[in-house]
C-alpha cells in the first residue's frame, strides 16, 4: 500500500487598514481595529495520483464568483482541476466584505497561493484516523428546539515513521458569532481561540472546518451590553453571556477533543478523493403583496430595511420572471471511512444528522460555508416557521444570493438525498 502524503501551510490574512465588514446588516459596518488576526490554512494531501487541497480561511464566506476563481488559481499551482480544491470558511462575522474589499480580495488570494506552495514544498508521509467527540458548544435558535448535532469530528494525522502529530481537523458546529453586532474589531471569534488553545496543547497545526450551524448559535456570547447575564438579550445570541465567551467556547471544545486524542491510532491512509457534484433549485419569485408583507414584517421584529429588496422584486415581476434558479456544488473531501461533505449555504442542523443517518456512518459530516456562503437553506418546518433564517436576511444578502427568496420549501429533502446519494461509501461503512 502506497504511503499518503501531506504538505501544510499557514499565512495572516488580518487586513492592515478599515475594512467594510459583513454579517450583522449595520448602518455602519466598518471596522475599528483588530481583536485577532485572521489565518487562512491549507493542508495539501496525495495518495498515489490523488493529490487534493482543502482551505480553512477566516471569514463568513467568499461569494461563490470569487471562490470559484480562487479554486481555480490553486488547482493551476496543483496542477490539478478546481474540484480538488475546497474551500472551507469559518463564517467569522468580525471579518472583511470581500464582495466589497477587492483590494482585500487579491491579498488574501495571493496569500492563499503563498500557503499552498508551502504546503507543496513540506510533503510528509502521515497515517490517519476518525473519531467523534460530544460537547455543547451550541444551542438551538428557536425556543421550543433543543435540537443539536453535538458531534465534533476529529481527524488526527501524524508523522508515519515518528507518530508525532502533524494535523488535527476538527469539524465543529456553532455559529461563529459569539462576538455580536456592537463589536468593530476584526476577528477570527472563537474559531482563533480553538486554533490557539489546541496548537498549545497539541504541538501540531490546527484546522477547523464549519458544519451544519444555520440553526444554531454559540453556548457563549458576549456584547458590552451583555457581557454579563442580562434577560433582555436576544434568545438567538446563545445560552450564556461570559466576559470570555471566546475562551469558553474553546475550553469546552478542548475537554472534550482531549477526552479522545489519545485513544485515536493512525493508519494508513487507503483511501483518498476529493469531487463534486452538482443539483438544481428553485425558488419562487413573490407577489408584490406578498413581498411587502415579508418586508413589514421584517422592519417590525428587526429593524431591517427592505427597500433595496423590494425594488428588486418589483424589478423581477415587471420582466415576467417568476421563479428563480440556483445550482448547488456539493463537494466531498474524503479519507478512508470519513468524509465532510460541504455546500455553499448556510443548512440547519438537521441536514447534517440526516445524511448521517441515511449513510450509518458517523463519520459523515455535511456542512455548510463551503466554496462561498450563498444565503440559508432551511428545513421545511424552519420554512413554516418563517422568521430571520427563511425570509429576512434575504432583504439584506439578496444581492449576493442572486435570488430575492429562500429556495422553495420541499428542497431540504432532496438535499439531503443528493448529499447521501453521491457519497464515496455506503451505508453502514463507519457504525
Amino acid at each position: 500500500m502506497e504511503t499518503a502524503r501531506l504538505g501544510l501551510g499557514e499565512v495572516d490574512i488580518t487586513p492592515s487598514a478599515p475594512v467594510q465588514t459583513v454579517g450583522f446588516g449595520r448602518a455602519d459596518e466598518f471596522s475599528r481595529g483588530v481583536m485577532h488576526k485572521l489565518s487562512a490554512q491549507v493542508a495539501v494531501w496525495q495518495l498515489a495520483s490523488e493529490k487534493c487541497c482543502l482551505v480553512a480561511i477566516d471569514s463568513i464566506g467568499f461569494s461563490k464568483q470569487h471562490s470559484a476563481l480562487l479554486r481555480n488559481k490553486i488547482g493551476v499551482l496543483l496542477a490539478a482541476s478546481p474540484d480538488k480544491v475546497m474551500l472551507c470558511f469559518s463564517h467569522t462575522h468580525s471579518a472583511p466584505n470581500d464582495s466589497v474589499e477587492t483590494a482585500y480580495s487579491d491579498f488574501v488570494d495571493a496569500q492563499i497561493e503563498k500557503a499552498v506552495w508551502a504546503a507543496l514544498d513540506n510533503m510528509a508521509p502521515v497515517e490517519v484516523a476518525w473519531e467523534n467527540a460530544y460537547g455543547d458548544i451550541g444551542v438551538n435558535r428557536r425556543a421550543d428546539c433543543g435540537g443539536l448535532d453535538r458531534r465534533i469530528g476529529i481527524l488526527k494525522a501524524v508523522e508515519a515513521n515518528s507518530g508525532t502529530p502533524r494535523l488535527l481537523l476538527l469539524r465543529l458546529t456553532a455559529h461563529a458569532n459569539v462576538l455580536k453586532e456592537d463589536n468593530y474589531l476584526i476577528s477570527p471569534d472563537y474559531f482563533g481561540a480553538v486554533r490557539d488553545l489546541l496548537t498549545e496543547k497539541y504541538g501540531c497545526m490546527v484546522m477547523l472546518t464549519q458544519g451544519a450551524s444555520g440553526n444554531i448559535s454559540p453556548m457563549y456570547y458576549a456584547t458590552n451590553r451583555a457581557c454579563t447575564p442580562d434577560t433582555s438579550a436576544p434568545a438567538y445570541y446563545g445560552k450564556h453571556a461570559s466576559v470570555t465567551a471566546l475562551l469558553d467556547m474553546a475550553q469546552e471544545v478542548y475537554r472534550q477533543v482531549d477526552s479522545q486524542f489519545a485513544k485515536i491510532q493512525p493508519v494508513k491512509l487507503g483511501h483518498l478523493s476529493m469531487y463534486s457534484v452538482y443539483q438544481q433549485f428553485e425558488a419562487e419569485v413573490p407577489s408584490y403583496e406578498r413581498a411587502l408583507e415579508i418586508a413589514e414584517e421584517a422592519k417590525r421584529a428587526a429593524y431591517i430595511d427592505g427597500t433595496a429588496w423590494l425594488s428588486e422584486v418589483q424589478r423581477l415581476i415587471h420582466s415576467g420572471i417568476k421563479k428563480q434558479t440556483d445550482t448547488i456544488e456539493l463537494q466531498y473531501f474524503s479519507i478512508n471511512d470519513g468524509c465532510l461533505c460541504g455546500v455553499p449555504n448556510e443548512i440547519m442542523y438537521e441536514f447534517a444528522i440526516a445524511a448521517s443517518e441515511k449513510l450509518q456512518n458517523r463519520f459523515f459530516y455535511f456542512g455548510g460555508y463551503t466554496n462561498g456562503c450563498a444565503g440559508y437553506f432551511p428545513t421545511e418546518a424552519e420554512y413554516d416557521l418563517g422568521g430571520y433564517e427563511v425570509y429576512w436576511s434575504m432583504l439584506i444578502y439578496f444581492m449576493y444570493h442572486g435570488r430575492v427568496m429562500p429556495l422553495n420549501r420541499n428542497s431540504d429533502a432532496k438535499l439531503i438525498e443528493a448529499a447521501a446519494e453521491n457519497a464515496p461509501f455506503h451505508a453502514g461503512s463507519a457504525e
